[in-house]
């Protein structure tokens, strides 16, 4: 039986990349800025009741397969994640291109993600974005501003 591959990417050709996501955390107050597609994942739940779960998402992140199955479960995220997706397909598609530059050119839709403190939510959403980008043969890049800072107490 064949498996499918954790990361899409070796699945369709990126002869240059045409999405950057950024995932990053609201509370620590420096957003990327620019023009992007802007996903909140901050309605989706945070981490479980469970102390011992509870403790280890923690001190884990969004790329952990565990955090990552945990959020993708949560109402709405699967939805939320393609919708965000299907944004940035239509945007990217030629004759929106051609319309909004006046010809054929290379042209790069954004999309950042946030929660509050760009660790698990943010971090998993972006990475499943990526996978339906990917899927779709456009080439994307992901990057994980908070993803090493310290968790933020309220």
């Amino acid at each position: 039986m064949e498996t499918t591959p954790q990361d899409l990417s070796t699945l369709y050709w990126d002869g240059h990349v045409q999405s950057v996501i950024t995932s990053y955390g609201a509370g620590h107050h420096d957003d990327p800025g620019g023009n992007a597609v802007v996903v909140d994942t901050c309605p989706l739940r945070n981490p479980p009741e469970d102390p011992e779960v509870r403790d280890r998402m923690l001190h884990s992140n969004g790329l952990d397969p565990e955090v990552r199955r945990y959020v993708m479960a949560t109402p709405g995220a699967k939805e939320l994640v393609a919708q965000s997706a299907e944004k940035v397909r239509i945007l990217l598609e030629r004759d929106n291109l051609k319309q909004w530059t006046g010809g054929p050119q290379q042209y790069r839709v954004d999309v950042h993600v946030v929660c509050g403190g760009g660790r698990h939510r943010s971090v998993a959403v972006a990475e499943e974005i990526a996978v339906h980008l990917r899927a779709a043969g456009i080439g994307c890049e992901v990057e994980h501003r908070h993803i090493e800072r310290p968790i933020l107490q309220k």
